[in-house]
Formats: C-alpha cells, structure tokens, sequence
C-alpha cells in the first residue's frame, strides 16, 4: 500500500519538471538564432560601410596613340572639275545621201584621212560625165573661136561668150568632183573611234551623226577657283587630278590656260591643265577632282584625322600626359582634353593651326569613348598607319 502511494505522489513532479527543460531548450535556440542574424547583418552593414567610404577606381583605358609631327606641306588649291578631250568631234556627214560602205569598227583607232563612210555616188558620177563631156566641147569651142578671132572672122563679142561658157562649164565640173568627194566621209585627226550610228543601206541626211572621234592622249582637266586666288596662278604649276573612277591613281600634269575673263555669277576664274594619258584612263566628261601645287612651303603640325574629336561647340584631341600620385608616389597616364583648330587635310592627316605643340602625344583612335582626366594605357600594336597619300588594299 504504501509504495503504491509513493509511486502516485512522484508523478506531477516529473510532468513540471519536463516543461521546463523543453522552455530552456526553445530559449537557447532563439537566442542563437538572433546572434547569428545579427552577426550576419553586421558584417554586410560593414562591407557596405566599406564600399561606400573607399574610392572607385576604374581600370585604366587602353588606346592607341600618335605624336603631332611637324612637316613642310606645300599650299595647294583644290576645286572639282571635268576630264575634256584636247580634240573631239562627232564626226557627220556633210551630204544626204545611201550609205555604201563603212570603214571602221566601233571602239577602234582611226588616223587622219582614214576613209569612215562612203555614200552612194553612182548618181553623181554619171551627171559629172556628162558636165565633163560639155566642158570638153567648149574648150574646143574656145579655141575655134580663138582661131577665127585671130582671122577677124568672129567679134570679141562671141570669143568672150566662148571663154565664159568654157569657164562655166568647167566650174560645173569641179563641182560635182567636189560633191562627189564629199560623198566620203574622212577622219579628221588620229584618235579613237566610238559607237558607230549609221548602218550599211541606211538613208542619211546633211549633218546625220556617224561615229564620236575623240584623241585621248593627252586630255583636259576643266576646273574653277575663285577669283581671290588668281594672283598665285600662274601657267606651269604642277596640278595633281584624282577621280572616282580609277582610285587611288594620281594624274600628274600642268597648268596650262587661265581664262582671260571671271565668270560674272560665280566670280571664279576658269583654268585648264594638261594631262599625260598614254594608257587612255582617263575619259573626256569623267568628274575630276584638281589639286594645283603652289611653290612655297610652310610648316604644319599634323595629326592622324581619327585623332580629332568634331562638335559642335569645337573641334578637340586627347593629349597624354604622365601624372604622379601624390599619396602613392605612383605615375600614370592620364589624358587631357585639347581643343584646337583644325585645318586642311591630306590623306589620313590633318594640319592643326592652333591648340598643340610639336612632340606632343596625342590620342589616335576611339577618342568618342574617353573623358577629361582619365587614365589610360597605350597600345599600339594595331595602331593604323596616317599616310598623305594612302592607297587602299582593295584599290
């Protein structure tokens, strides 16, 4: 009995004690759980702390760089013009009449007196035997009339008559030889023929067009300047022509004829050069661009033209400059914004008359990426190379 009681007396002590423990454990773990969040937003409160107290530095910019070269530039006026032949007609027919016979082949080399076109004269030949065959007879009307005049038998009255119808006749003759000659159509010059426009059979009339005859060694590059300009002119300054046709290619000549008179609308001043044309490049009518070569020289500063920075508000360039780190004692590239101005260019370069100095160095490419005061570093391994007179791989 009595260990019954004590087993029944034992059991609330074990069910409150159990709660306890189970209290604890819950506490424990909570408590815990609040450290590590706590930890866990204290060290990314202090990395931010630290991102936001320390300066961004950037990685430096790697370009491409260049050195403002001094060079003698020759002064030069430029203007557009256009190829003329220094001979050229369309040759034609000067009669109407059947065409007989043609002597050429479109595109082919003709001399002078070459025989292009012949024209039906069978018509004329019969009428000029018959008028030669009339003179005949007054010629020798003429000297019976002589004979007799010389007798008194015939008055001068009728030996002038005979002297007059002789002279007629034989007028009548040199005529239709002439209209006969005519009848063939003959190369005026030596030069190259074009496309012919006539055919065999074909029914002509006076002024019909036949074939283009141009000479095409040398030829005629046609240009205007402005009449400021004149008093540097002079026939025998060297000219340089270029045109789309054939790029790359410099045609070399000279300034030949100035215009006696200025165009009145334009106020420019015609000039025409000479040009060397052996291998027939170069076409009358073609678009030209003429550069004439004055004979004084001036010294220019020149940059490579993908240098240079074009706004609005002015034309500019990156100079590279070495800047030491006063904290750090470490020296670095650093780029400058320059603004300058620009200018004729030739080529790949571009003089600058104002804004740098010769031995500077100076950004070369992708200068639309870069801003005042940042850091740079140079390679050139694939840096272009600005020529005056540069000549594409695929020309």
């Amino acid at each position: 009995m009595h260990d019954v009681a004590k087993s029944i007396s034992n059991r609330p002590v074990q069910s409150s004690v159990r709660p306890r423990r189970r209290w604890r454990s819950v506490v424990i773990a909570m408590g815990l759980l609040v450290a590590i969040v706590v930890c866990v937003f204290g060290v990314k409160a202090l990395q931010i702390g630290k991102m936001m107290t320390t300066k961004m530095v950037m990685p430096p910019t790697t370009v491409s760089s260049a050195t403002v070269k001094e060079e003698d530039w020759a002064p030069r006026l430029t203007a557009v013009g256009s190829v003329s032949a220094v001979q050229g007609a369309v040759v034609s027919a000067e009669l109407a009449g059947v065409v007989s016979e043609i002597g050429f082949e479109s595109g082919a080399q003709a001399k002078k007196g070459d025989v292009l076109m012949k024209l039906d004269t069978s018509q004329e030949e019969t009428l000029l035997r018959s008028a030669a065959a009339e003179a005949q007879l007054a010629r020798t009307d003429l000297e019976r009339s002589r004979d007799l005049a010389m007798k008194k038998v015939v008055s001068s009255a009728e030996l002038d008559s005979a002297q007059s119808k002789f002279t007629r006749l034989n007028a009548v003759v040199d005529q239709m030889r002439s209209n006969i000659a005519k009848k063939s159509v003959i190369a005026p010059f030596d030069g190259q023929l074009g496309i012919r426009q006539v055919n065999v059979g074909q029914m002509i009339n006076a002024g019909q067009q036949v074939v283009p005859l141009t000479s095409l060694d040398p030829v005629f590059a046609d240009f205007a300047l402005p009449q400021q300009y004149l008093g540097q002119l002079t026939p025998g300054l060297e000219v340089h022509v270029t045109t789309d046709a054939i790029p790359g290619r410099v045609f070399n000549g000279k300034l030949t004829a100035i215009n006696s008179m200025v165009d009145s609308s334009t106020r420019n001043i015609t000039l025409q050069a000479t040009l060397d044309n052996s291998d027939h490049a170069l076409r009358p009518g073609m678009f030209a661009k003429a550069e004439v070569m004055l004979p004084e020289k001036h010294k220019a500063l020149v940059v490579p033209g993908s240098a240079i920075s074009y706004a609005p508000f002015g034309d500019s360039v990156f100079v590279i400059e070495k800047k030491k780190d006063e904290k750090t004692g470490k020296e670095s590239q650093v780029i400058r914004q320059q603004f300058v101005r620009v200018g004729e260019a030739r080529g790949d370069l571009v003089a600058i008359t104002q804004g740098l100095k010769a031995g500077e160095t100076i950004v070369s490419t992708g200068v639309f990426k870069l801003r005042n005061g940042m850091t740079v570093t140079i390679n050139n391994d694939l840096a272009p190379n600005p020529q005056v007179n540069p000549k594409p791989i695929d020309s």
